[in-house]
């Protein structure tokens, strides 16, 4: 009883607090351009041919981690899928630069290379 009972709490506390700020902060970053384009001109530059893949991974990974969280409860998992979005979120946010992206993939395949 009582190790189930430390298992809620450090769920609670990792969840709240740890992911918590992390997700927040995706959803927030996301819900701001909405509000300085507006919704509508959003949508329709989130689905432009440059920015869908990035867009869709987002949406994906926002799903998997409440699934990961909430329904699995694996901590491990949901902080990869919160990396993910991250991730994606910021090939996102590059597609906005000009050529961000290219410079990004051309110092990472100089740095693998």
């Amino acid at each position: 009883m009582i190790n189930a009972m430390k298992k809620v709490v450090l769920l609670l506390r990792c969840g709240f607090f740890g992911y918590g700020s992390i997700y927040v902060k995706l959803v927030y970053s996301n819900k701001s351009t909405c509000f300085l384009m507006g919704p509508f001109n959003q949508f329709k530059k989130m689905f432009a041919p440059t920015r869908v893949v990035a867009t869709v991974l987002v949406f994906i990974a926002i799903v998997m981690t409440l699934f990961a969280a909430l329904h699995l409860k694996n901590p491990g998992l949901a902080l990869m899928f919160i990396i993910i979005q991250s991730l994606a979120m910021t090939w996102y946010s590059l597609s906005y630069i000009p050529y961000a992206r290219d410079a990004v993939r051309k110092t990472l395949e100089s740095c693998i290379t």
